[in-house]
C-alpha cells in the first residue's frame, strides 16, 4: 500500500510539472538569461542584439528602452523616437550609426511567435554603455601667493565617462604624483591627487612659480586647461615695518596738533564765543519786553474807548 502511494504521488508531480510547463509556454514566459553588456565610443557605432530563436514570418518584434518610465524604441514594424535617422533594423537586431551619451541605458527585445501550445514569448536584455572623452577641464589657479602659506590648485570635468585621471603640468613639464622623485630644484612639498584633481602646495615657495596647466585622460581621449601663471613672493617684512612707522608718525603728529590747540585756547575761545552770543541774544530778547511794556496798555484803553462809543 505505501508503494503504491508514493507511485501515485510521483504521478500527480508529474502531472503537475506538465501542466505548469504548458503553461510556461502558452502565456509567454522565458528562462533568463544572461544580461548583454554593449560597450561604445561616443558618435561611433553599436549594435544591440537580440539573442532569440530565428525569425519567421508571424514572428512579432518590439524594442523597449527601460528606466523611470518605458519607451519604445522598435514598434510595430517601425523605429521610432531619433532613431529613426541614425539606426536601422537587422533581422531582430537594432545598429546604431552615431551613439550618443542619452542612449545609455538598459534595452529589452520582446519577440511573440505563434506555437502548437499557444503564443510563445522570449525576451533579452542588453546594457548599453557609452564611453565619454573628457571635455577641456576647468582650473583653478591663484595668480599670486606668499610663500610659506597653502596654495591649492583645482581642476574639475564633468563629462568624461569613464571619470577621467588628473595630471599637472608645470611650464610645460609634467609634475610626479610623488615629488620626492622628482629634481632638487623643485618643491617636494605639494600633494597631487589624480582622482579628484586637486594639487596642493604645503608651504608654497618663490620655486613654485610658474605656469600651471591640468590634463583630464580616460580610456577614450584626453583635453588640457590653457595654463595659467601663478606667482610666489615672499612677505616684505621692510615694507610692512616702514608702513607701522609711517602709521604712528601720522597719529604722533595729530595727538600733538590737538594739545597745542588746547594750549593756545582755541577750544576756550570757541566755547566763549558761544557764551556771549546767547547773552547778547537774552539781551535782545529783554530790550524787545521793555519796549512793549507801555505799548501794550495804551492799545487796551484804545480799544476800551472804541467799544463804549459803539454802546452810544
Amino acid at each position: 500500500m505505501a508503494r503504491r502511494s508514493r507511485h501515485r504521488l510521483l504521478l500527480l508531480l508529474l502531472r503537475y510539472l506538465v501542466v505548469a510547463l504548458g503553461y510556461h509556454k502558452a502565456y509567454g514566459f522565458s528562462a533568463p538569461k544572461d544580461q548583454q553588456v554593449v560597450t561604445a565610443v561616443e558618435y561611433q557605432e553599436a549594435i544591440l542584439a537580440c539573442k532569440t530563436p530565428k525569425k519567421t514570418v508571424s514572428s512579432r518584434l518590439e524594442w523597449k528602452k527601460l528606466g523611470r518610465s518605458v519607451s519604445f524604441v522598435y514598434y510595430q514594424q517601425t523605429l521610432q523616437g531619433d532613431f529613426k535617422n541614425r539606426a536601422e533594423m537587422i533581422d531582430f537586431n537594432i545598429r546604431i550609426k552615431n551613439v550618443t551619451r542619452s542612449d545609455a541605458g538598459k534595452y529589452r527585445c520582446e519577440v511573440s511567435a505563434p506555437s502548437e501550445q499557444g503564443q510563445n514569448l522570449e525576451e533579452d536584455t542588453v546594457t548599453l554603455e557609452v564611453l565619454v572623452a573628457p571635455a577641456v577641464p576647468s582650473c583653478e589657479v591663484p595668480s599670486s601667493a606668499l610663500s610659506g602659506t597653502v596654495v591649492e590648485l583645482r581642476c574639475q570635468d564633468k563629462e568624461g565617462n569613464p571619470a577621467p585621471e588628473y595630471t599637472w603640468f608645470k611650464d610645460g613639464i609634467r609634475l610626479l604624483e610623488n615629488p620626492r622623485l622628482g629634481s632638487q630644484s623643485t618643491n617636494s612639498s605639494y600633494t597631487m591627487n589624480t582622482k579628484t584633481g586637486t594639487l596642493q602646495f604645503n608651504t608654497v615657495s618663490k620655486l613654485d612659480t610658474g605656469e600651471y596647466s591640468c590634463e583630464a585622460r580616460n580610456s577614450v581621449g584626453y583635453r588640457r586647461c590653457p595654463g595659467k601663471r601663478m606667482q610666489v613672493d615672499d612677505l616684505n617684512i621692510s615694507g610692512i615695518i616702514a608702513a607701522v612707522v609711517v602709521v604712528a608718525l601720522v597719529i604722533s603728529v595729530c595727538g600733538l596738533g590737538v594739545c597745542y590747540a588746547q594750549r593756545k585756547g582755541y577750544f576756550s575761545k570757541e566755547t566763549s564765543f558761544q557764551k556771549s552770543n546767547s547773552s547778547s541774544k537774552a539781551t535782545t530778547m529783554s530790550e524787545n519786553v521793555h519796549w512793549l511794556t507801555p505799548v501794550i496798555p495804551a492799545l487796551w484803553k484804545a480799544e476800551a474807548g472804541g467799544s463804549r462809543g459803539q454802546e452810544f
